[in-house]
């Protein structure tokens, strides 16, 4: 999460200093690295490893089946979604910015991109919702 949050902020800052090589650098670079990116890399981590602290994991509702102090993803769908779609954003980002402008249509075709993200997560979100409550229903019935 720390890396999708700061990722775009730190590509752009990138762009910004290969494109004006041998020039007077921006204030892009600098700012982002001193200010959201590292609060982003920084804070988001911490949080993310105090979630996984051992000391965290009494609750009854645990899974059992993993050891205490590691968490598992159960929803790969959305996960491999939401990835696919951001290395999408970059590879798009690159064929907008070829030019050097950004035209209408890819100013479009970009929002247009965000909903089908959306709608995409969603979908996936609610077809293993549909597959757990499929297998509860089978399970239930022997």
């Amino acid at each position: 999460m720390a890396l999708g949050s700061s990722a775009p902020e730190i590509l752009l800052a990138v762009l910004e200093t290969s494109m004006n090589l041998g020039l007077c650098p921006g204030e892009l670079g600098p700012s982002t690295i001193v200010g959201s990116a590292s609060f982003n890399l920084l804070v988001i981590s911490a949080v993310s490893i105090y979630a996984v602290n051992e000391s965290n994991d009494t609750d009854e509702d645990r899974d059992t089946t993993v050891p205490v102090g590691i968490k598992k993803i159960y929803d790969m769908g959305v996960f491999a979604c939401t990835a696919s779609f951001s290395l999408w954003a970059y590879i798009w980002m690159f064929l907008v910015l070829m030019d050097q402008k950004v035209e209408a249509w890819e100013a479009w075709l970009t929002l247009l991109f965000f909903f089908l993200l959306i709608g995409s997560a969603y979908a996936m979100d609610r077809y293993k919702a549909h597959q757990v409550a499929k297998d509860t229903t089978l399970l239930e019935e022997e």
